[in-house]
């Protein structure tokens, strides 16, 4: 019986007959590709691309030197990984979306109600009294707020004694060093306390009043103050009814 001889495959074999081929002929995998990216019209590979590409590969496969049953687990392995990576950041997505319109509704039960707004402008009205906080992790020994109208100039100065570590609250009258009802508008306050020995200007907040909620592009929540100031919905920490 004549012996059949049959050819060695390599990768100089393999390049050579593939140069020999004219660039009209495309192999069977290289036509299912193809056919995958038009239909994606972006080349990406979804689960049924995957299997297309996945079976031509098994029919046409070299019988004389098929690949390993390792490296197809590898291919189904990666694939598996990256299709659940795929539904993760789908479901992140989905998720936070769902999240933002919470937190616009969040915000919205909030319009007429006062938060907390650190160096906020307070808007006096009718006379009624404008309240806040200073910051004073260490305490002081005394304490000075100084009231400015919305032209910057100082109407009133209050002045404290020595105050525990803490928050501490105030209220403001409305009222001018004189004693004088000042007209409704938009003030600010800036404190100033000796603290420890130390000369310090800690952070003063007011209570103002949420008019209006909106939401960046970014899906980061914001909260109309009254008196022109805008504060995101997660800077609210203290909310008063």
């Amino acid at each position: 019986m004549a012996n059949l001889n049959l050819l060695n495959t390599s990768a100089a074999t393999d390049g050579a007959w593939a140069s020999a081929v004219p660039s009209s002929i495309r192999t069977t995998s290289q036509d299912a590709q193809a056919k995958i990216t038009a239909n994606t019209g972006q080349g990406a590979m979804g689960q049924k691309d995957f299997l297309t590409l996945f079976t031509t590969q098994l029919k046409n496969q070299d019988p004389l030197d098929p690949v390993k049953n390792e490296a197809f687990v590898a291919q189904l392995a990666q694939f598996s990984q990256l299709e659940a990576t795929t539904n993760m950041s789908q479901s992140l997505s989905t998720f936070v979306d769902s999240m933002s319109s919470s937190q616009m509704m969040s915000g919205a039960n909030l319009i007429g109600k006062k938060v907390s707004v650190q160096d906020g402008p307070a808007q006096l009205t009718a006379g009624q009294p404008v309240q806040g906080i200073v910051s004073l992790p260490n305490g002081a020994e005394g304490i000075t707020m100084n009231v400015y109208n919305s032209k910057g100039i100082l109407v009133n100065t209050i002045m404290a004694g020595a105050q525990t570590a803490g928050d501490m609250t105030w209220a403001w009258d409305g009222k001018d060093d004189a004693g004088n009802a000042l007209p409704d508008g938009t003030y600010s306050f800036k404190a100033s306390a000796v603290s420890q020995g130390k000369q310090i200007v800690p952070a003063v907040s007011t209570m103002a009043t949420v008019i209006g909620v909106s939401q960046q592009a970014d899906k980061t929540v914001l909260l109309q103050i009254m008196g022109g100031k805008t504060m995101k919905l997660a800077d609210a920490n203290k909310i008063y009814g």
